[in-house]
């Protein structure tokens, strides 16, 4: 047996041992934009699973330096308005490594607004420039705590820069959040790829 970071357990064979819990993703919808305006996730949200992982593939947006949002919904999509407190901090170095940083971006936060989460920033339309991410929802169909969420990215600014955002917060609900909608803060998704999946 050893110990590795964090006092995980590891069997000879370097596996886990079986009393640490892990769970596989189980893909459960993907949606593929096109000059979407939205992509919205309406189905597949529920108490089958305790948490949803979102992957977003090569996401190009219609319009120059803009950014990309989600809400979240507690009436099956009917309105996209559930109450938010996020963070919002991000890492970016350019190309001619001429500039880098960390940042907090308190403007970016929400503290107890309904308004749509920004989760990247002056995301590039030229023809080789997106942005990738994840974003992780937990316990969606509580009706006894709020609803946490956790989202990374690497995108390509439309200034020649690599910007990584990390976004976190809340739906503060006790209400059952059942769809989720993403867009960009100006013009379609031009293309791109999400998938859904709920942690098995």
């Amino acid at each position: 047996m050893a110990v590795v970071s964090g006092g995980t357990t590891l069997i000879d064979n370097g596996a886990l041992d079986p009393a640490v819990p892990s769970g596989k993703l189980v893909l459960l919808s993907t949606q593929t934009a096109s000059a979407s305006a939205t992509i919205d996730f309406t189905s597949g949200i529920d108490s089958t699973y305790d948490s949803y992982v979102f992957k977003f593939i090569n996401c190009h947006p219609q319009n120059n330096s803009v950014s990309f949002q989600f809400n979240m919904s507690s009436d099956g999509g009917s309105n996209y308005n559930v109450t938010k407190t996020t963070t919002y901090f991000k890492t970016y170095h350019d190309e001619g490594d001429t500039a880098s940083g960390l940042i907090y971006e308190s403007s970016y936060d929400l503290a107890q607004s309904t308004s749509f989460q920004q989760l990247t920033e002056n995301t590039g339309n030229g023809n080789d420039e997106c942005f990738v991410g994840t974003m992780s929802l937990f316990n969606p169909s509580s009706t006894t705590f709020v609803k946490h969420f956790l989202f990374k990215s690497s995108e390509y600014q439309h200034q020649n820069y690599n910007l990584s955002t990390y976004v976190a917060g809340y739906g503060n609900t006790t209400s059952s959040v059942d769809a989720i909608q993403f867009k960009f803060s100006s013009g379609n998704i031009d293309s791109g790829t999400i998938k859904m999946y709920g942690v098995g």
